[in-house]
């Protein structure tokens, strides 16, 4: 449906911004000419009056006439392309492909009939080329020659289809997803660690015989209290945080001195006994006290050896780790937004931030060794986790987005719109919609950089993982923006590249022989999951969600081939917690609910009658009385009668944990991403204790097709 004005409406459409959509009940819903303003000055389009519609609209007509070249074109390999070239009126034009290899091949002129155009002053002639279909997978380069003047641009060759890794032998694995902080080892600073998520793979393969674990987004928090509780929320999604790291696994703490490994120690005992007996994860504290044994042992210096490997990840990683540790010194010096820094600093490139880096040398150091030893142990982790005989190892989460006033909207501020958050339109669970205050990417400036923003995230993830997860991956296709001022319910979808983003998302995972799995929950286009079956990327399936058209269970073998399949996920309650109708009363409690609480628990009440029923109709489930381990031992067995490639159970379902992690729509109402494991009497769980559960010996038999139906323990 068109805007009131028709100017307004293109500009909306050149920018890829919707003005309507039908929402999670089906009503077609219309977005407010006010929406559409708000984003486009985020875009730093001024369409305040229709006078200065017309000019922008004027403007972006002229924009691709300004570039010889276009900045980035994405192939899918074994499909043509065509380039569209800008040059003196007149002039002539070559262009040739430079590969990654140093190779050249030609592209070759094609019929174009569009008159030149005057542009500023100056005539424009455009021409077309066809490229090659057959061109290798990478990262290459256009060049353009026109008279003396040469001009260059990206072209990136993408796979048609990532699939399954090698590694897989294209057979069916399943393994355990887990929010690590939660998971607390006793040798641990009170929150899980690297360490911890080592350890946690060997169990999970040699004695569970799971092929990975599926762990939260380990992506970079804050420097210094207080932390962002959400891992879903971090400073930036291009380095680790060093919360995970376990001091005593660094090579130079073996070295130590005796006094400084007493004060180590001293700093561990005094965690342990200040978190002893409390019922939360105590990020604050444990990252105080870790951070001042990280100092210690950074302090005791390098040997040789260990100081070239430091200084080859320095030298490989760049500006950018530059950047990222410079804004940690600068929030120790300057606070936690960098949006409140006196503006000499709040720009990355200034020379002002140069000045400090320079005067600053050892702390900006100190926090680049930081993601080193992350790096470091994060590494032996996945090796760990392969040498225990698993086909992939760890899986890590990629989070939908920053926080605004973190390192990567100061490193990156240029790319991100200004103005607008990121969060998600009303649905079934909040009914209010969504505001993750993240700020958004920008397409434009993506485009504009040729993804290298998105590349070098992909490929940091990547590099140690067998796999990876990608949070709300309908970003990649659209995200909803909300203008700052208005409520979540007033935002509107935003289109990006999907084409140039999932391409380089499989083109990494082909690289690195990894598995990507797509969360593609909630409020999904058709299209897009049959698109994402094509590239060979899996989608994510919850039992809870996956109803037939008559809306009762979809039967097992109807789910998706091409899918990592569940029972739940983070953003629902354990199952147990689940049955028990735990989400439906947190969320009146909260105030989240539109309907009557009664309602809301009919509601759960005939979902979950629909379940056993189906359960009961399967063979997975018996007759009569049963205990709540009973229906999440058969919803699992269940699971694994699906044709799905990848499936998945929660670590909280194996030891019968009840308590939610995430309650979504809420920061501090509830104790989001702050609760332990723990396990069916409400007692915080250590890793020990699950090496010697039971139940989750139980769960596993299930997962690997080796028990029958429950005979009364």
């Amino acid at each position: 449906m068109a805007l009131n004005d028709a100017t307004l409406d293109q500009l909306a459409e050149h920018f890829g911004i919707a003005t309507e959509f039908w929402d999670w009940k089906g009503r077609h819903t219309v977005i407010s000419d006010e929406t559409v303003i708000a984003v486009l000055k985020a875009l730093e389009v001024d369409a305040s009056t229709p006078e200065k519609a017309a000019a922008a609209l004027d403007d972006l007509r002229l924009r691709p006439w300004r570039r010889a070249l276009p900045p980035c074109v994405v192939l899918e390999a074994g499909q043509p392309g065509w380039v569209n070239v800008h040059v003196d009126s007149g002039a002539p034009a070559q262009l040739s492909i430079r590969l990654e290899n140093g190779d050249v091949r030609d592209a070759w002129q094609v019929t174009n009939d569009n008159p030149d155009r005057e542009v500023d002053g100056r005539w424009v002639g455009e021409a077309s080329f066809q490229l090659p279909s057959d061109l290798p997978l990478g990262y290459h380069r256009l060049v353009l020659r026109s008279n003396d003047v040469e001009v260059e641009s990206s072209l990136v060759t993408t796979p048609s289809f990532v699939g399954l890794p090698a590694s897989m032998n294209n057979r069916r694995t399943w393994g355990y997803a887990t929010q690590l902080y939660s998971v607390r080892s006793k040798e641990s600073w009170g929150v899980g660690d690297l360490a911890d998520l080592a350890d946690l793979a060997v169990w999970s393969s040699t004695q569970q015989f799971a092929g990975y674990v599926l762990v939260n987004p380990l992506h970079a928090a804050q420097p210094g209290p207080p932390l962002e509780p959400s891992p879903y929320l971090p400073t930036s999604r291009m380095y680790v945080n060093p919360l995970y790291i376990r001091p005593e696994r660094i090579a130079e703490y073996v070295n130590l001195s005796v006094f400084d490994r007493a004060r180590v120690d001293k700093l561990r005992a005094g965690l342990q006994q200040q978190v002893q007996g409390v019922d939360e994860v105590m990020r604050d504290e444990s990252w105080t006290a870790k951070l001042a044994a990280l100092r210690i042992i950074f302090a005791a210096g390098l040997r040789p050896a260990r100081r070239m490997s430091f200084d080859a990840f320095i030298r490989r990683e760049g500006r950018q780790l530059r950047d990222f540790a410079t804004w940690c010194a600068l929030y120790e010096v300057h606070g936690a937004d960098w949006r409140t820094w006196p503006a000499e600093y709040q720009r990355a490139t200034s020379p002002q931030v140069a000045e400090f880096h320079r005067e600053n040398w050892e702390t900006v150091e100190f926090f680049m060794w930081l993601q080193w030893i992350a790096e470091n142990q994060l590494s032996s982790t996945q090796r760990a986790a392969k040498d225990a005989g698993m086909p992939l190892g760890i899986i890590s989460d990629l989070a939908v987005g920053v926080n605004a006033s973190g390192a990567e909207t100061w490193m990156l501020s240029d790319v991100f719109a200004q103005g607008c958050t990121v969060g998600a339109p009303p649905d079934a669970f909040n009914q209010m919609g969504q505001d993750w205050g993240q700020p958004p990417w920008r397409p434009d400036r993506l485009a504009d950089l040729a993804y290298a923003p998105f590349r070098t995230m992909v490929a940091n993830i990547l590099r140690h993982a067998g796999g990876i997860r990608v949070d709300h991956i309908i970003g990649l296709f659209r995200l909803w923006w909300v203008p700052q001022g208005l409520s979540a319910k007033e935002g509107t979808y935003v289109r990006y590249d999907h084409e140039a983003l999932i391409g380089i998302l499989a083109l990494e995972a082909h690289r690195a022989q990894a598995l990507v799995i797509g969360e593609d929950l909630g409020t999904v286009q058709p299209w897009v999951r049959d698109y994402l079956s094509r590239r060979g990327l899996l989608g994510t399936s919850v039992m809870w969600f996956e109803n037939g058209a008559d809306g009762k269970p979809l039967p097992p073998e109807q789910w998706r081939e091409y899918a990592m399949s569940s029972v739940t996920t983070h953003d629902l309650p354990p199952t147990a917690g689940y049955l028990a109708g735990d989400h439906v009363r947190l969320r009146h409690q909260l105030g989240l609910l539109s309907e009557s609480l009664e309602d809301e628990l009919a509601s759960d009440k005939a979902e979950q009658q629909a379940m056993l029923d189906a359960l009961r109709q399967r063979g997975a489930l018996p007759e009569g009385d049963v205990d709540v381990e009973d229906i999440v031992l058969a919803m699992h067995r269940m699971l694994t009668w699906t044709p799905s490639k990848v499936l998945n159970a929660a670590l909280v379902d194996a030891v019968g944990d009840r308590r939610t992690q995430n309650q979504p729509g809420t920061i501090d109402e509830y104790p989001n991403w702050r609760v332990p494991l723990t396990g069916p009497d409400g007692a915080p769980m250590m890793l020990e204790d699950v090496f010697a559960s039971d139940r989750a010996s139980r769960l596993a038999a299930v997962m690997n097709g080796f028990s029958h139906l429950p005979t009364k323990r």
